[in-house]
């Protein structure tokens, strides 16, 4: 088990430390520590996409949709009021996910980097 992701990237769930682990498991450590910079500049803390759905609240709606590259949806949510709150009750809930796999995204993105 390699604990430099643990320690070096802020706010990881277990969920997701499992998942970086599978997919980094046989790099060197110099393309680790290249990969964790890497994803650390671009991953989303579940905070964050939280924040930005309590936003929809208050007349942003879609605001966590184009925070997690979803722009079709973002301006779905934006013109609808949220799918008429519906849908941003639905992602206050689903946050987590919603992070998960935007992350997952982004360090499928952040190997290529490494290895390409």
């Amino acid at each position: 088990m390699n604990t430099n992701l643990m320690i070096q990237i802020p706010a990881v769930e277990q969920d997701e430390l499992s998942f970086l682990q599978s997919i980094t498991a046989n790099l060197q450590e110099d393309k680790l520590q290249l990969f964790i910079a890497v994803y650390n500049s671009k991953r989303k803390k579940k905070d964050t996409i939280l924040l930005c759905c309590l936003l929809g609240f208050v007349g942003a709606s879609g605001i966590q949709r184009f925070v997690v590259g979803q722009i079709g949806m973002g301006i779905l949510y934006f013109f609808t009021g949220g799918l008429c709150l519906i849908g941003t009750i639905v992602d206050i809930v689903n946050h987590k996910q919603l992070t998960f796999e935007f992350n997952q995204k982004m360090a499928a993105e952040s190997m290529r980097m490494v290895n390409g």
